[in-house]
């Protein structure tokens, strides 16, 4: 295949570089990426038999501008392949695996250039660098010993081997859960299965049916998650309890989707890579080189957290049984399925708010336009307009320019905002080209969330959680697009993993902020706005709940850790066995509770890049709820201090070290109280 018939072997014409979805097809994706490997290993060629002594000129920069093609390519394809994976391109990524990870350390680990990198990191104090560049050289001389570049060559050979191993596996295990999940779709044949259910979600069910050829009956699909957002409405018990019983099996049935022993031999080779890379577990070697430093440091924080959370969800757990008593006339015992419903209840009795109800004041459009797009303009100045002409990589994916207050264009935003069965569960933002000067590129961003379509003619209307996840998302988009860098290496959220869910927390600040709410949460049809006694009752209940939803996100990231912090020779037993073992141990078993994500379908750290590191989330909170009481006391919505943050640590990217950037934007390292009072673990 020639240059000229293979559109990704070019720089796309299109503007910001985006890809030209249009004219690429599945079959352009391996040969780009082979002949993209070829020209990089090239590139590294060139660097390491430059015969002058290592600068950081012929070395590090060097470094930097190559491998320009691989990453274009790499940015088009793993973009689809998360959010559009056809069987097709499921094909071009299983084959792709065990490539892609065998060029990373064809360079990670090529000795010629360790030695080059590690000569220019031994003269760094005499050289004449700005601080970019000294940072620069300290990261990639951090990253190469890391990832096990001064082995010697027969452990290379082995690490090389983990690593093919190890990206193969990722890749089967979110094909199985990926299929598992669509196959798991649970089907009913009556709305009346369905009674609670409003007009659009309904219409929806009905579509995804009608989809996959079950004219006149409903299909639910399942979020990645645990649970489901229609458990809160749902009235019919048992539909409740088909739909959990369907989220918890997935890819663990002993068929060809089952992922158990995927992830138990994932887990096997992280263990006997961290030991040859000198390190007692997976999870030692992830956090030397994160914020957080070690697995105790993890350690401390989740078991400071997850006694008093789990204190609350008891409290939480009796009071919806006193509901059940009292109200049912066959009372049972409240189970896991019968949580979110019989929550709505006690909300209503005690703040007098039904969120299901709230749906009509949240129509996607305007959430996004009048609540994400305008608090973004009134804090930073920057303003969106669709670009109608671009086309994305699917006809669902929605294309918007971004600018400046003073006119000047920055970048691309694409939303995707529906889900459909070749998406991954989930919602997330990736770059489809990333900002750098010395490429002279700009930034394209895209935010995926998995909200159900209705059906034709029908309004999509959101939870509350949903558009809480798409202000999260855009924080991370807003990452992506201020970041302004020299150097490919920083850009946009290339910074540590316990760090990069910070940004993007604090977006979600701005969701309940009066003047945002006001704007967006109004009436679909009557275009009323949101009564202010509801938001007033929606602020006193943002503790509601809290022993909950902190106990499932901590059973899930002591999950996460309990699994890395075994060594190569561990015996984990059978996966349910290991599972309950873990969370009995830090107190957070209760079957009523059950983890945000279990095992064979936590993709986060078997198929994503949050192995060991799920934690983050909690970790960047601390800062996030630090962050926002300083919004708070210096005014909220202001130009002033939207200006502050993102140029002292949005507009800073990985050029820094990010606790080095949150103390030169908060004048101070973070406090921990702003995070307990607000998930209520203060008392």
């Amino acid at each position: 295949m020639t240059d000229e018939t293979n559109p990704l072997l070019q720089p796309s014409t299109l503007p910001y570089g985006l890809p030209d979805y249009a004219r690429i097809r599945p079959e352009h994706y391996l040969p780009a990426f082979r002949a993209a490997f070829e020209e990089h290993r090239a590139e590294i060629s060139r660097i390491t038999m430059v015969r002058s002594m290592p600068t950081f000129e012929n070395t590090i920069e060097a470094l930097e501008r190559s491998g320009e093609l691989l990453d274009r390519v790499s940015h088009a394809f793993y973009t689809v392949s998360s959010a559009d994976a056809t069987p097709e391109i499921q094909a071009v990524d299983e084959e792709l695996a065990p490539l892609m990870a065998a060029h990373h350390d064809a360079v990670t680990l090529d000795g010629a250039l360790y030695w080059r990198v590690q000569q220019v990191h031994a003269q760094l104090a005499d050289l004449d660098l700005d601080a970019e560049q000294r940072y620069l050289v300290e990261r990639h001389h951090r990253e190469m010993t890391h990832a096990g570049a001064g082995l010697d060559d027969e452990a290379k050979a082995r690490l090389t081997l983990l690593n093919q191993q190890l990206s193969t596996l990722s890749t089967t295990f979110e094909r199985n859960l990926l299929n598992d999940t669509n196959d798991l779709a649970v089907v009913f044949d009556s709305a009346e299965e369905l009674a609670g259910l409003g007009s659009g979600e309904l219409s929806a069910a009905a579509r995804a049916a009608q989809e996959r050829g079950l004219d006149g009956r409903f299909l639910v699909s399942l979020p990645l998650f645990t649970g489901h957002p229609y458990l809160a409405q749902l009235r019919d018990r048992e539909s409740r309890r088909r739909i959990m019983e369907a989220s918890r099996s997935r890819a663990s049935r002993d068929d060809a989707n089952d992922n158990r022993p995927v992830l138990t031999e994932i887990v096997r080779l992280r263990a006997e890579r961290a030991a040859l890379l000198g390190y007692p577990s997976h999870a030692a070697y992830v956090t030397a080189d994160e914020t957080a430093g070690t697995p105790e440091a993890v350690e401390r924080m989740l078991r400071q957290l997850a006694a008093p959370a789990a204190r609350n969800a008891r409290a939480e757990l009796a009071a919806l049984q006193e509901i059940v008593d009292s109200e049912e006339s066959e009372p049972f015992t409240v189970e896991a399925h019968d949580w979110a419903f019989y929550t709505e209840k006690v909300r209503a009795a005690r703040y007098d708010i039904d969120t299901a109800a709230l749906r009509p004041w949240f129509e996607a459009e305007r959430v996004l336009r009048d609540g994400v797009f305008a608090a973004a303009t009134r804090l930073y100045g920057v303003t969106f307009a669709e670009r109608h002409d671009l086309v994305a990589y699917h006809p669902g994916a929605r294309v918007f320019e971004v600018s400046n207050e003073d006119g000047s264009t920055l970048g691309l935003y694409v939303l995707d905002l529906y889900t459909r069965d070749s998406k991954r569960g989930g919602a997330w933002m990736n770059p489809i080209v990333s900002q750098s000067r010395l490429r002279g590129t700009a930034p394209v961003v895209v935010n995926n969330l998995n909200v159900v379509q209705p059906g034709a003619g029908e309004p999509t209307l959101l939870t509350l959680d949903e558009v809480t996840t798409l202000f999260h998302e855009f924080g991370h988009a807003l990452h992506g697009l201020f970041a302004v860098v020299t150097y490919p290496h920083f850009s946009g959220t290339n910074v540590f993993r316990d760090f990069v869910e910070f940004p993007s927390q604090v977006n979600e600040m701005w969701i309940l902020w009066p003047e945002v709410l006001a704007d967006y949460a109004r009436h679909h049809e009557t275009d009323e706005p949101l009564n202010p006694a509801i938001v007033e009752r929606l602020r006193a209940a943002e503790t509601f709940d809290q022993g909950h939803a902190t106990s499932e996100y901590l059973a899930a990231a002591w999950l996460d850790q309990a699994w890395h912090t075994l060594g190569p020779d561990a015996d984990t037993g059978d996966v349910a066995s290991f599972e309950a073992a873990a969370l009995a141990d830090i107190g957070l078993d209760d079957p009523a509770v059950p983890t945000r994500y279990s095992s064979t379908y936590f993709a986060h750290v078997f198929s994503g890049g949050y192995s060991a590191g799920y934690y983050s989330y909690i970790w960047s909170e601390v800062l996030d709820a630090d962050t926002v009481e300083w919004f708070r006391e210096n005014g909220g919505l202001t130009r002033e201090n939207g200006d502050r943050f993102r140029e002292r640590l949005l507009g800073v990217g990985g050029s820094k070290d990010p606790l080095e950037a949150y103390r030169d934007f908060r004048g101070r390292d973070a406090e921990i109280a702003p995070l307990l009072k607000r998930r209520g673990l203060d008392g």
